[in-house]
């Protein structure tokens, strides 16, 4: 851990939990579509909207099959945010505790922009002195160029960077370019495994 500059932290299924039945119910209720599966219209266009290549209109349009109004995305979009904010509250404290020793602490995640903007001011950001998003970026992960943006940013080297993801194929990518990538899977002790 002595030559660690940076961690790295995932947003989706790392500092939050996965969505409850009850929120794709929700969701599926104000869109009339059966959205939980994972071939789903919400993930078919999911990480196109996530890299700010649709609008909300656009990606919901796309996900419900007919136009939807500005109004209408605005109840979705909060919708969509609202399953997203259960927290692992394992990850907060490690997050505290990372914090409170000093450790320079940043995210990288994919994210739509109208998540961004309802979690702008979400008390966990003021754990991270870097943000990355990709919608903001226009660039996803696992793309290597995401990597490579972050890894300038922090002015790091990779092996300075620890990195915490979900998904294996982003873990995958990152270790590709040197950096110590970790995968979280629920159970996994966080805490344990990085501040040992």
């Amino acid at each position: 851990m002595g030559n660690t500059q940076w961690y790295l932290f995932d947003y989706g299924m790392v500092i939050s939990n996965a969505p409850i039945l009850e929120d794709w119910q929700n969701l599926e209720e104000a869109t009339g579509v059966h959205l939980m599966a994972q071939g789903s219209p919400y993930w078919q266009h999911r990480l196109d909207f996530d890299a700010g290549r649709h609008t909300s209109v656009e990606y919901w349009s796309l996900v419900t099959g007919r136009h939807v109004t500005d109004n209408q995305t605005d109840l979705l979009d909060t919708l969509d945010a609202n399953q997203w904010s259960h927290f692992n509250l394992d990850t907060l404290d490690l997050l505290e505790e990372l914090s409170g020793r000093g450790a320079r602490l940043a995210l990288l995640s994919n994210m739509p922009a109208p998540m961004v903007t309802r979690f702008e001011e979400a008390s966990w950001t003021s754990y991270f002195q870097k943000m990355y998003f990709s919608s903001a970026l226009k660039l996803v992960k696992p793309q290597r160029e995401i990597f490579e943006f972050v890894l300038r940013d922090l002015g790091a080297e990779p092996l300075e960077v620890i990195f915490v993801d979900d998904a294996p194929v982003n873990v995958d990518a990152a270790r590709e370019l040197g950096i110590d990538a970790r995968l979280h899977q629920p159970g996994i002790d966080l805490q344990r495994e990085l501040v040992a």
